[in-house]
């Protein structure tokens, strides 16, 4: 009787549909709130499903813009962003979002359309081989050859990029493949024997560090995207406090520790505060929980942490020792190990004089800058923004000075508030990804805070966000020139500013009114002020034009070979 009820039950499930309706279908069962993306010939039927499909589509302007404003989602959520685009240019032109979310970790489903497979192979028109391009980049690749196998596929695609280390999934429709109905299961059971990510952590390890630092006397945790990325903000905020252990971040991880607490340092690496890499340079024990250990965080590996024991909590196996000897290798996720640690609440570490010592190099070498009246310092534009929000909004980077700066002087309380590109260091990212950002959170104010070279790279969304009406404020920190590539030909080129000066703007006022985006310029702290309190009131989308000192600096940096004891341009 429980046999026929089971095959009843599986008869009701099945029905003759489209591929493209049972892609549509199968994201639904995902609860997919949102996708963004372009259309185009190969993907004609799939957005003639998408007409009467009940899921919300944002068409933006370009197919980069779509994939960053899935980025920007992904992050605030931990949901996969959504994105569907035609062959051929629509597949290539996501390839940078790809690479940017590969590297930071970010789960993407891409739906790529692609000629139909009687012609694939052939050359033809808008024909590209789009799993052979993303191979690389992405966590899995798949192209559809049977319209059957769509919904495994889709069900399949979900799971691999949030779980494990999240990453992009790329699945390609041949057109043909949209078109043929089929009659199958559209709940089908996941099949993955060869993907079974290590989640639980082994205890042994968990109390080989727990020793560790029972007897570590200059302690320090290095907290990545990865406690994020596990949502264990909280599981991490209570074993600092348990241990009374200092937390220094990397760019990506800011946030997962409240900047205001009494043992948060600061951020580390190349533009890194003194007290957070001398901390790095000086502990006996290194706890990374979550980071990469890339070449930005590090600097000269040979001298990074030299006098310590390293213990690695990462899920992702291959980036444990990868660049930096591991002594306490912790394979699981983040929350998993922190919950462990926490309930095996080994003996504290006897370090206050460390403490004491990283509290003297935080007040006598803390982040500065001088404050003259030449000008609109960047540095102020950022503290004044903190102070109008209350330290409260989400705030999405492009990538230059503007995000250093952003960075080191916005500091967060709150997890998910700190949308950027970290390892791929993608220049245009900012205005898309904060159309992502302030879709996953429509109540929260969300500020875009972009170069002048980075917002000419996809300024082209304004267009979405005055569409539909986005109260997103742009902050362009306006300095005439590529910033971070200008200071460093200042510093290490003998001053020789070949290709980095933007002699001539446009009029980013005239811009934003031709989207009907109402904008301010600023040259003053005084101006800065009054248009930044004028446009948080504001319930719609507000461009501002900080023009701030064109020659200013971020400091302090590590130059390039340098160890992170090494560091320039700080307080003496």
């Amino acid at each position: 009787m429980l046999n026929e009820l089971a095959s009843t039950s599986k008869q009701t499930q099945r029905k003759k549909l489209s591929g493209a309706n049972l892609l549509l279908n199968a994201l639904k069962r995902e609860n997919v709130e949102v996708m963004f993306g372009y259309p185009g010939g190969a993907v004609l039927p799939i957005y003639d499903s998408i007409y009467d499909a009940g899921i919300p589509h944002i068409l933006t302007r370009h197919e980069q813009g779509a994939i960053h404003a899935a980025e920007g989602y992904a992050r605030i959520t931990g949901k996969p962003g959504v994105v569907i685009t035609t062959s051929g240019p629509g597949a290539t032109n996501i390839i940078t979002g790809l690479a940017d979310a590969m590297i930071d970790s970010i789960p993407l489903v891409i739906i790529t359309g692609q000629v139909a497979t009687s012609v694939i192979g052939s050359d033809a028109f808008q024909e590209a081989d789009i799993l052979g391009i993303t191979t690389p980049i992405t966590k899995y690749n798949v192209q559809v050859r049977n319209v059957e196998d769509i919904p495994r596929i889709i069900k399949e695609a979900f799971h691999i990029a949030s779980t494990g280390r999240p990453g992009p999934v790329l699945i390609d429709i041949p057109k043909d493949m949209a078109l043929i109905q089929a009659e199958v299961n559209e709940d089908p059971e996941i099949y993955l024997p060869g993907y079974q990510p290590t989640i639980i952590p082994n205890v042994l390890q968990i109390r080989k560090l727990l020793e560790a630092i029972s007897t570590a006397k200059k302690p320090i945790i290095l907290a990545g995207a990865g406690v994020l990325h596990a949502k264990a903000s909280q599981q991490f905020k209570k074993f600092a406090e348990q241990q009374g252990i200092p937390v220094v971040h990397t760019l990506l991880g800011l946030g997962g520790f409240p900047a205001d607490h009494p043992q948060y340092i600061g951020m580390v690496g190349m533009h890194g505060e003194y007290a957070a890499n001398m901390a790095l340079c000086e502990c006996d024990l290194l706890i990374n929980i979550g980071a990469r250990f890339d070449d930005r965080v590090t600097s000269d590996l040979k001298s990074f942490a030299s006098k310590a024991i390293v213990a690695h909590i990462d899920i992702d196996p291959a980036e444990i020792g990868k660049n930096v000897p591991t002594a306490i290798p912790v394979v699981g996720d983040a929350k998993e190990a922190l919950i462990q640690l926490i309930k095996q609440n080994g003996k504290k570490s006897e370090c206050e004089e460390w403490k004491h010592t990283i509290q003297h190099w935080k007040q006598t070498y803390p982040l500065y800058y001088d404050e003259d009246n030449k000008g609109l310092k960047p540095q102020k534009v950022i503290e004044l923004l903190h102070k109008l929000t209350s330290g409260d909004a989400t705030v999405v980077t492009d990538v230059g000075q503007h995000q250093m700066w952003t960075a080191q002087f916005y500091p967060f309380r709150q997890p998910h508030a700190w949308v950027t590109s970290g390892g791929f260091g993608t220049m245009g990212f900012g205005v898309p990804a904060s159309i992502g950002a302030q879709i996953a959170q429509p109540e929260k104010t969300v500020v875009a805070i972009v170069g002048d070279g980075s917002f000419q790279m996809t300024f082209q969304e304004l267009g979405v966000i005055a569409e539909m009406n986005l109260p997103i404020k742009i902050i362009i920190v306006n300095n005439y020139s590529l910033g971070m590539v200008r200071q460093q030909q200042e510093l290490y080129y003998k001053e020789r500013y070949s290709q980095s000066l933007l002699g001539s703007q446009p009029s980013f006022v005239k811009l934003a009114d031709a989207y009907g985006i109402k904008s301010f310029v600023a040259t003053t702290t005084t101006e800065a002020e009054a248009v930044l309190k004028e446009a948080l009131a504001m319930p719609e989308p507000v461009l501002i034009d900080m023009r701030v000192e064109e020659m200013e600096n971020v400091y302090p940096i590590v130059a390039p070979g340098k160890g992170l004891h090494e560091m320039e341009g700080y307080k003496q």
